[in-house]
């Protein structure tokens, strides 16, 4: 019987938060993945633009600094989507319960104001997509607008992180960075030259790997 009633009319309000549920936490999962690889980038990034700041190459040192200022930024949003994906499983979970008493699910106005902001993030956006139709299906939302404002994002972010780059260097350089400036005259060697060779190949490879990590 039970298999008849799922053929006609589909999953029950059960099975299907049960469902979304699984989506959550693979989201979930993703996120903390993509965190843990940001955090790798990041710290040996670090590392370089500390080494480039005590070399004396500020210039080098502040384009790089400006990656980890993103990069601290995108962790701030993945953590804070992780957040947001958490409190949807825990009211999809209070659907879940209302539903045994009312036999179907209520229409959750922070669930849909949850998932529209989620829906704007790229690593889950099409996840999100998907789960919102489905969940309007269900009853549980009422359709979505699209948001017709973007945010500006990477001019602000620009702005911010201008502001932001020298507090990152002073850090970085245990204070220090004012002494990075002091270059000397003397004309480089060609152990100098090979040195900076591999540090500007070692700084380009975190800036793509970072920039691949902060685009999605």
């Amino acid at each position: 019987m039970q298999s008849i009633n799922r053929f006609l009319y589909g999953p029950t309000p059960e099975e299907k938060v049960r469902a979304w549920q699984a989506k959550l936490r693979a989201e979930i999962r993703l996120l903390d993945r993509e965190m843990r690889q940001l955090d790798i980038a990041t710290n040996k990034a670090r590392q370089t633009v500390k080494q480039l700041a005590t070399k004396g190459d500020t210039k080098s040192a502040r384009i790089l600094a400006k990656e980890v200022v993103r990069s601290n930024h995108q962790k701030d949003r993945l953590s804070v989507s992780k957040a947001r994906l958490g409190s949807i499983g825990h009211q999809l979970q209070q659907q879940l319960a209302m539903a045994k008493v009312t036999g179907s699910l209520q229409k959750s106005t922070e669930i849909m104001k949850l998932s529209n902001s989620l829906i704007k993030l790229p690593q889950i956006s099409q996840t999100m997509r998907h789960m919102s139709m489905e969940m309007t299906k269900a009853g549980i939302m009422e359709e979505m607008l699209e948001d017709t404002l973007e945010m500006e994002e990477d001019e602000e972010l620009e702005v911010e992180a201008d502001a932001e780059v020298d507090k990152v260097l002073f850090e970085l350089t245990d204070g220090k960075l004012g002494q990075a400036g002091a270059v000397g005259t003397e004309e480089p060697t060609l152990q100098d030259k090979y040195t900076d060779e591999e540090t500007e190949r070692v700084m380009e490879q975190y800036r793509e790997q970072l920039s691949g990590l902060l685009s999605g």
